[in-house]
């Protein structure tokens, strides 16, 4: 029996990653923090009673947790742009 779930399991896994190739850099953060904190907060939850309530808390706190991370990215990549570009702008010594 499992031997028949495990090919279905790689394909699942598969197209669910190629589904997330054509996504913008916050989403694919976002949700790949979801997806985290999903596990984590279902492995947790599993232990206190609930594995449902700490996937969903998970979920969210990951998400969270994700989108604050993209945020950051973008200021440190914005913050080096305008590094450069100034750099350019400034004549050469």
């Amino acid at each position: 029996m499992t031997l028949r779930l495990a090919p279905a399991g790689l394909l699942a896994a598969t197209l669910s990653l190629a589904a997330c190739a054509d996504l913008d850099p916050t989403t694919q953060r976002t949700m790949t923090g979801a997806a985290g904190g999903a596990a984590g907060g279902a492995l947790i939850g599993a232990m206190a009673g609930n594995a449902g309530l700490g996937a969903a808390i998970g979920a969210a706190a990951g998400g969270t947790g994700g989108f604050v991370w993209d945020r950051h990215v973008q200021s440190r990549d914005r913050a080096f742009e305008q590094g450069v570009a100034a750099g350019r702008a400034s004549p050469p010594r």
